[in-house]
């Protein structure tokens, strides 16, 4: 399934900055209203400022809408995405989750998501690996690795003043001569 307007984060492990580019990303682009979703399979307790649109026996779908915490969705929500969900889901409902959540997103507006499992199932119009020195909990991404991708280094995203990434006729890619880093 082909989603060029999605913008699609994977990262070598926690704190490899896969919610830091996801907000960079949101802020450079907040004219053009980035839509931002988060996919987790961890069914962890529902915090505050998560207001319930959809559920069923393998997924619950969120909207965010406190923007002062400092879990992840609410960092997304702080850097200016017009609207941000959260999806719990197992594997087997991952892709259904999704299309749940695409029926409240405008056809063709931006989307960034943090969902590494997502790649299976479908094509965005950029997938974006982050790694970093300082990662924990490394995961197995040789997979994902295999796709085309680009990939970004957590510190010299930290250095770059503007991601080498743009949106034009609602597809995502790469700035021509950026290259990986």
């Amino acid at each position: 399934m082909k989603v060029p307007n999605l913008l699609l984060i994977a990262g070598t492990g926690n704190k490899s900055g896969k919610t830091t580019l996801a907000c960079r990303i949101i802020g450079q682009f907040i004219n053009e209203g980035v839509t931002a979703v988060k996919i987790t399979p961890h069914f962890h307790e529902t915090t505050p400022g998560l207001i319930l649109l959809s559920k069923n026996a393998g997924y619950s779908v969120y909207e965010e809408t406190n923007s002062s915490a400092e879990k992840d969705t609410s960092r997304m929500l702080k850097s200016g995405a017009k609207r941000v969900f959260f999806a719990k889901v197992t594997d087997d409902d991952l892709l259904l989750a999704f299309r749940a959540i695409m029926r409240y997103i405008p056809e063709g507006s931006p989307v960034v998501c943090e969902s590494p499992a997502l790649r299976h199932y479908v094509e965005p119009g950029i997938f974006v690996i982050m790694r970093s020195d300082e990662s924990n909990n490394n995961k197995n991404i040789n997979q994902l690795l295999e796709l085309p991708h680009v990939m970004f280094k957590l510190q010299d995203l930290l250095e770059m003043e503007e991601v080498p990434i743009r949106f034009n006729n609602r597809v995502w890619s790469q700035k021509p001569g950026s290259g990986n880093r």
